[in-house]
């Protein structure tokens, strides 16, 4: 009956949280974000994380994604595949030297500081997706530039941190060429199943007499993706955004969409957002302010300068490759997932978790209304000029 508390608690924390933060002219998710750290240990301490929460959490960055697929405009994608690109290795060049520098400066040693680089390198967009749905963005030139941007950074970041743990980590050693190898035959079978596999799968459940063919048809998809994508060693949340990508090609994608946003959105996500909260506890920080804060402007401004300079080398104009840039900060579970593998492989101190732990979610705290900041001034010019042509009709 504790887990039942505990969703009463989340949903109704996450409501009322999301609505008043939308009062004061925020994004509903940073209101959600901050439900979690209120109720959990680093505050009232009435929900804790525990097997149960983890798993709807995870169902809800899945489901998160897989609405980003659907709603994704893949003509765009297709367009700015340089462009994200660019950003996502400007956002995790900057990063890394930024972690790196400031890690050696403080006098870590050299593998702990190449960790710390490759941690800031993660790039979580699960949030950004929330902010930029909530403001109509997420089929945006800029929104799809970050989506495309995202996959790139993951890849390329797994790559790097097995590369680590293969040379330093007390961890076994694990195969470049091998890990590579599935990296690509995840985007091969994963695209020719998109194309081919995908709407001939829903066809044959929307034949099913069964309540729901479609949608459970749609939701086995997204979930097969993901758990494929986490075989070979990619992040489930590219193969739920694939599956969202593959069945957004085909004519079931409005009943899809219609009906997995309720179901996301009344339970797992806000679980989601909350246990990205549950994290937070400021137990043991000791004299680790400096370098927590240090780390947290380091890690905000490294990634938005970087993902901003790469849409800016590709053709964005400076107001857009800053919005770019602002939606690639959060580090999210991403980096939370690097920072415990490095904790085990002793490529992290344990004294310097809760710290690292602490920059992350600030991360992911700060991105939201940052975000509503640059996209809102980012679109202000274009109202005027369309407001200055009406009136000249």
């Amino acid at each position: 009956m504790s887990f039942i508390l505990s969703l009463i608690l989340i949903i109704v924390s996450t409501k009322l949280a999301g609505d008043l933060s939308v009062r004061l002219g925020q994004p509903a998710v940073l209101g959600k974000l901050l439900a979690g750290v209120l109720i959990g240990p680093a505050v009232l301490n009435w929900v804790h994380s525990g097997e149960l929460i983890h798993a709807f959490a995870e169902i809800g960055v899945l489901l998160l994604m897989f609405i980003a697929g659907l709603e994704t405009d893949m003509e765009q994608l297709r367009k700015n595949w340089l462009p994200s690109c660019a950003v996502a290795f400007g956002g995790i060049i900057l990063p890394f030297i930024g972690g790196y520098g400031l890690a050696v400066g403080l006098g870590l040693s050299q593998t702990y500081a190449l960790f710390i680089g490759i941690l800031l390198c993660a790039t979580s967009v699960s949030i950004t997706v929330q902010t930029l749905k909530e403001m109509n963005q997420l089929s945006s030139r800029e929104g799809t530039t970050i989506l495309g941007a995202a996959v790139v950074d993951d890849v390329v970041v797994v790559v790097l941190f097995a590369v680590m743990m293969s040379l330093l980590g007390t961890a076994e050693a694990v195969s470049i060429p091998l890990m590579i190898f599935k990296k690509l035959l995840f985007f091969t079978i994963i695209i020719a199943a998109g194309w081919f596999v995908v709407p001939w799968a829903l066809k044959l459940m929307a034949k099913f007499k069964i309540t729901e063919g479609i949608m459970s048809g749609a939701l086995l998809i997204c979930f097969g993706f993901s758990y494929f994508a986490e075989m070979l060693g990619v992040a489930g949340i590219i193969g739920a955004f694939a599956a969202g990508l593959a069945i957004s090609r085909t004519s079931y994608r409005h009943i899809v969409e219609t009906k997995v946003e309720p179901i996301a959105y009344t339970l797992f996500v806000p679980v989601f957002f909350v246990s990205i909260g549950l994290n937070v506890t400021f137990e043991g920080m000791g004299n680790q302010i400096g370098f927590m804060l240090l780390l947290t402007c380091v890690a905000i401004l490294t990634k938005w300068v970087g993902g901003g300079l790469g849409a800016l080398l590709t053709g964005f104009k400076f107001r857009g490759a800053a919005a770019i840039g602002s939606g690639m900060i959060s580090r999210g579970e991403v980096a939370l997932i690097i920072a415990s593998s490095g904790l085990s492989a002793g490529l992290l101190p344990e004294e310097y978790f809760t710290s690292v732990v602490l920059v992350v979610t600030l991360t992911t705290l700060v991105t939201p209304p940052l975000i509503k900041l640059v996209f809102q001034s980012n679109s202000a010019p274009q109202a005027i000029k369309k407001q200055g042509r009406q009136q000249s009709l």
